[in-house]
């Protein structure tokens, strides 16, 4: 699975799987995410939806999930696509897990391949 996450900005090849996976914690104690989900939503500079995205719990009992991305949501145009990560708890509480920086807005960022599948 390739990509990066840095910073506030997530890089993946167009038309590649990126598996992203976060561990969620509390004064360094993980959080019980059972009964949790887990939503990524990325839109483009029109704010038209590109995709929305649920998450997969690897863990939740030990606070750890995934959103698994792959060829249908990174085969869109090559660009930059504004995106977060919401967390909702059992209990309801809604939570932006990423970017964590609540003055920064997330990038998905697609770059172009080179090996196309033919067909």
């Amino acid at each position: 699975m390739s990509g990066t996450i840095q910073n506030n900005i997530i890089t993946v090849r167009q038309g590649d799987s990126f598996a992203l996976n976060f561990e969620i914690k509390n004064n360094g104690k993980p959080v019980n995410l059972v009964g949790a989900t887990l939503l990524m939503q990325a839109r483009d500079e029109d704010n038209n939806v590109m995709f929305t995205l649920s998450g997969t719990a690897v863990d939740a009992a030990a606070g750890k999930i995934a959103i698994l991305l792959s060829p249908v949501q990174t085969n869109i145009a090559v660009g930059e696509y504004k995106t977060d990560i919401q967390l909702t708890t059992s209990d309801g509480s809604v939570n932006t897990i990423w970017p964590a920086n609540v003055n920064q807005i997330g990038t998905l960022r697609i770059t172009p391949q080179v090996t196309i599948p033919l067909g």
